[in-house]
């Protein structure tokens, strides 16, 4: 695993050793934990618990900021459909904001299952906010449209390059923000070695990002021997060949990382948990080279809970995402530490 060499919260090395490993619950599955949760816990306002602190000049709130509850409702019920806020095709850069932010959910996961807090947080912060389901297979079809970010990953990144030129093309601007969660941070980076990506991006932010991949805790070294045998991974003949891509020191991520981490010319920033389920051992998610910041959140807020699963409505990982997006530096900022718990981040 290279250095995180360009870090202002370096990770701990103590932390996987003093925090506790949770259950990992895919998609729809997290919604029952999810509602056991709230019933447990008496949850505040949605969009006041969520939302960072906004400056002053900041105008009153348009759209509602929902929950990671919103967000698997919403995957249930509608799951093509966009969070309020995003894929406004009318949009206009601002001097303020001149490049449009795109949201990429991760593996299994779509837009309107993950960004139902960020997307009309950055909308009400004056970005230009759009969203992509990528990664289409067999299963999307078979669930109805709930489960994407499955296909090839070198697939997944073409539709990506021509999603950003659909949003160039429509607002007007020269490059565009890029904002992924788990294979949403990385696979933008194939697109942006191998597709010519970098001239279009200025900034790529990745949240809890398989930049190098996952063991699983482990779980991985199940299938090493169908690979050593040659025959196709399980997850592969599942209908999930990304899932396989994912695994630490596939052909996919040698080639992706080969000659060094960082893409010249585009600032990148990785935030990520301590106690990260899915992406294992959580510092792979970390990147190396100039341009790059590397965020642990407990090293902002110790008692932050937050998992894989709960980091996109996690509030001070979304404090960090608007910070970096406007380009501030981390070396000093502190972020506004608040409640957030495993799978449902902050309620």
């Amino acid at each position: 695993m290279p250095p995180a060499t360009t870090t202002d919260r370096t990770p701990s090395p103590q932390g996987p050793a003093c925090r506790p490993r949770r259950l990992v619950l895919p998609g729809v599955l997290a919604l029952l934990l999810a509602l056991g949760s709230l019933v447990l816990a008496a949850a505040p306002p949605a969009s006041a618990a969520t939302t960072p602190a906004a400056p002053q000049s900041q105008p009153a709130p348009r759209y509602p900021v929902g929950t990671a509850l919103d967000g698997y409702l919403a995957e249930v019920l509608n799951p093509t459909s966009s969070p309020p806020g995003v894929d406004d095709w009318a949009c206009r850069p601002t001097p303020t904001h001149p490049d449009p932010v795109i949201l990429l959910p991760g593996t299994l996961y779509d837009v309107a299952e993950t960004w139902q807090a960020l997307g009309p947080i950055l909308a009400d912060h004056g970005y230009c906010v759009f969203g992509l389901n990528y990664g289409n297979d067999w299963l999307t079809t078979l669930t109805g449209g709930r489960v994407w970010a499955v296909g090839p990953i070198p697939r997944s990144a073409e539709q990506l390059a021509a999603f950003v030129q659909r949003v160039l093309a429509a607002t007007g601007a020269r490059q565009v923000d890029l904002v992924g969660w788990s294979q949403g941070g990385m696979m933008p980076r194939w697109y942006l070695r191998f597709d010519g990506g970098a001239r279009f991006v200025h900034e790529l932010v990745g949240l809890a990002p398989s930049n190098h991949g996952t063991t699983l805790d482990g779980l991985f070294a199940l299938v090493d021997a169908d690979q050593a045998l040659g025959l196709p991974g399980p997850l592969t003949l599942a209908g999930c060949p990304a899932c396989t891509e994912q695994q630490a020191g596939s052909p996919l991520l040698q080639q992706l990382n080969a000659g060094g981490d960082a893409q010249p010319g585009v600032r990148e920033v990785v935030i990520e948990t301590e106690d990260d389920e899915v992406v294992t051992p959580y510092t792979s998610a970390f990147l190396s080279g100039p341009g790059v910041t590397n965020i642990t959140l407990q090293r902002q807020c110790p008692l932050d809970a937050t998992d894989h699963l709960g980091i996109p409505y996690d509030p001070v990982a979304l404090q960090d995402v608007l910070r970096a997006l406007s380009g501030g530096s981390f070396a000093d900022y502190q972020p506004v530490c608040s409640l957030s718990l495993p799978v449902l981040g902050g309620l």
